[in-house]
């Protein structure tokens, strides 16, 4: 299991939690700088699932500062939205952002375990997660809880890093940038050596592709189906609860 500080004894969720409190104030401004704003359009993809659905209410796990959240929460205006994530620093940041963005608009942003979230059986409608699960820690434990807290008929879309083949040259290309280009970035931006070489290293480690659709199945969605975005840069994850 990576984690971000291998040779730390703490366990992978208070070295996550660590981690994304001391690079929070310029976790956006990195995001949208070291994926030149492709990540906006990804989430926008997202959104407009989320909206041909249109849930009632939605639960956006990791929410981190609620970019994810906010934009849902543009498309649904009617619908009920909740964030959650582990990270105080993240949720301080988020939490301004919805007070800018929707005023007198009630948008909880909550510190909690995605592992073991604060709400009963079959609470929402939809469940969303961008660029999150890859930092659980036990992530089977972390998609039954998705699972948990939808109803029947609720569906969750999840966003994530994948790899492209290394047969193409956009692979070769990606795997050049996200291994030695974007480490240093994020280096000298945020300040966190590790913080950015632990991302290119848990890209490697998630199982994208087919073994996470056969998690989610495993895990109790049905009919799970894979967006492959820009040739295998990004994948979104979608499945129902029946």
């Amino acid at each position: 299991m990576i984690k971000p500080h291998n040779e730390d004894p703490a366990g992978k969720k208070e070295q996550v939690r660590e981690m994304f409190d001391s690079i929070a104030r310029r976790y956006d401004l990195l995001n949208h700088l070291l994926s030149m704003n492709i990540d906006r359009r990804w989430r926008g993809k997202v959104v407009g699932m989320v909206r041909r659905q249109a849930p009632e209410n939605v639960l956006d796990v990791a929410t981190g500062t609620g970019d994810l959240a906010i934009a849902v929460g543009r498309a649904l205006p009617e619908a009920a939205l909740t964030g959650v994530d582990l990270s105080p620093e993240m949720l301080r940041i988020g939490r301004e952002k919805v007070a800018a963005k929707f005023p007198g608009r009630e948008l909880p942003m909550l510190e909690g375990d995605a592992e073991h979230l604060p709400f009963a059986d079959g609470s929402f409608a939809a469940v969303t997660c961008g660029f999150g699960v890859r930092n659980f820690e036990d992530l089977p434990q972390g998609i039954r809880e998705m699972h948990r807290v939808l109803r029947a008929g609720g569906k969750v879309y999840i966003l994530e890093f994948s790899m492209p083949s290394r047969g193409n040259i956009l692979g070769k290309l990606y795997r050049f940038y996200f291994r030695r280009v974007l480490p240093g970035i994020g280096r000298l931006v945020s300040k966190d050596a590790r913080a950015y070489a632990y991302l290119p290293e848990s890209v490697g480690e998630f199982p994208y592709g087919e073994r996470f659709c056969r998690l989610l199945s495993e895990s109790g969605f049905t009919e799970p189906v894979m967006t492959v975005l820009m040739g295998g840069i990004a994948t979104i994850y979608t499945a129902e609860k029946r």
